[in-house]
């Protein structure tokens, strides 16, 4: 019996890709960057492999230019209209490919974005609902796939934390590797998306 083949597009970091690996699936992640992890990955585009007969896919697009927290951004460095509008149409492509089902992750954008793209997102996360005592809202926008039921709400172990821990990505510091610390997906919403869309 042949194995489900899940994309897991714009990931460097194998922890979605490796989620479902162990759920059964054949999984490949595809990103600009190296995988940090040994597995099956493709290094490039993934507008070249997307088209490849996938079962489901989920991506995690740049949301530089599209999340709420640069939109200030805009008026002040030339070029970040342009920049916008590059990522929003990266965005819709990744969003409406040919494949049965999808999930787009994405913070939550600002706007001119939310214009630009054109559609909601029926689901927005929090780390807390998944086993981690920390905050960052994070939109699903999602093609016949339900909700993610949450697995173990620690909201109230979180609001004993002081506000640096509990929002720990917020106040890294700059560097080559805040951006992608921050674009990581947190093990336990990767977990619970191998195990509740992984079944279907």
């Amino acid at each position: 019996m042949n194995k489900k083949r899940i994309l897991i597009a714009c990931e460097f970091s194998g922890v979605v890709r490796d989620a479902f690996t162990r759920a059964g699936w054949d999984a490949w992640s595809c990103d600009l960057l190296p995988s940090e992890k040994p597995g099956n990955h493709y290094l490039g585009d993934v507008r070249h492999i997307i088209n490849e007969g996938w079962d489901m896919m989920i991506a995690h697009p740049p949301c530089t230019y599209l999340c709420n927290s640069g939109v200030s951004w805009l008026s002040k460095k030339p070029g970040r209209w342009e920049k916008l509008i590059d990522a929003a149409n990266f965005f819709r492509g990744i969003s409406s490919a040919s494949i049965p089902r999808i999930c787009v992750e994405n913070p939550i954008m600002h706007g001119h974005a939310k214009k630009l793209i054109g559609i909601e997102q029926p689901q927005t996360i929090q780390p807390w609902m998944f086993g981690h005592t920390e905050s960052k809202a994070t939109c699903l926008w999602l093609k016949n796939l339900p909700p993610l039921i949450p697995t173990k709400i620690v909201k109230t172990e979180m609001m004993k934390l002081p506000v640096s821990q509990r929002q720990r990505l917020h106040y890294l510091p700059p560097g080559p590797q805040r951006a992608k610390i921050r674009s990581m997906t947190y093990p336990g919403i990767a977990e619970a998306m191998a195990a509740q869309w992984g079944v279907l």
